[in-house]
């Protein structure tokens, strides 16, 4: 049973789990990467200033989507589930990291899928422009004007942000954000946002992701390929193991007083 005196020891554990789920999850990953790449490129802060503040963007949405599941499923089941999701990450990690042969293979591969995001984002923004097109004054091989595509909302929604903030910190932020769209760490930040107190869920992650993102864009490249990517994958996967273990116990326990009669484990023993 939980009491007031157990809260800070539980919200420490939230803000651990959070964190250290980020650190295994993210070191080595293609937002990773990007960010790594894009500093290579472009001032430093500047790329460190739009990738953190789309991974700030996307722990708060996250978590908030976990903190909502609550009030829709009753929390035995959103702690049964949060159990699974840990369970399977945890599970593939180990599998993928078995498969592994102690090089850095898996960590080229998403670094070529980084880099070619990025080339294919400076095409689109016509960054990509052979001279002699430009020359040529837009035209064709046969000297005839060639027709501009016509831009897309999209496109003109991204030239608008570029106007005020910046190509550099708007191509960081896009890549970034897209790259992390339900990727295994937003689905476990939803998980957490689920199983604890939504703004310490949203604090260890972002943590995290700060000391993910200066690390990238300091010396990410360099990073990346010294260290063991198996290592890091079997270490990710001990830890989402871990969680899931715990999360199925605890779920296991407030399914046992529930039917006791306390309608909230959580809050039974609260003076």
């Amino acid at each position: 049973m939980a009491s007031l005196q157990d809260a800070p020891e539980t919200y420490m554990q939230a803000f651990i789990q959070s964190y250290a789920m980020i650190i295994f999850s993210e070191i080595g990953d293609k937002t990773f990467l990007i960010a790594a790449i894009l500093a290579m490129r472009h001032p430093r802060f500047i790329v460190f200033a739009g990738a953190f503040g789309s991974l700030v963007v996307m722990s708060i949405l996250s978590a908030a989507m976990g903190h909502i599941l609550p009030t829709l499923i009753p929390k035995k089941w959103t702690q049964i589930a949060a159990a699974f999701l840990f369970l399977v990450f945890g599970s593939k990690m180990v599998l993928e990291g078995r498969q592994m042969k102690g090089g850095n293979e898996k960590i080229k591969e998403e670094m070529r899928e980084a880099e070619e995001e990025i080339e294919g984002d400076d095409a689109e923004r016509g960054e990509g422009i052979p001279l002699e097109a430009i020359e040529q004054g837009g035209r064709d091989g046969a000297g005839t004007r060639s027709k501009k595509p016509k831009p897309s909302v999209a496109e003109g929604a991204r030239n608008f942000c570029s106007l005020f903030l910046g190509p550099v910190f708007v191509q960081a932020f896009i890549l970034t954000f897209l790259g992390e769209w339900g990727d295994r760490s937003q689905i476990a930040t939803i998980a957490l946002g689920a199983a604890h107190n939504v703004y310490i869920v949203t604090a260890g992650t972002v943590l995290g992701h700060m000391c993910c993102t200066a690390l990238a864009v300091i010396g990410g490249r360099y990073v990346s390929t010294k260290i063991s990517v198996k290592h890091v994958t079997l270490g990710g996967a001990g830890l989402f193991l871990l969680f899931g273990v715990i999360y199925l116990y605890e779920a296991i326990i407030m399914s046992a007083d529930m039917d006791m009669g306390i309608e909230d484990p959580s809050t039974a023993g609260v003076i």
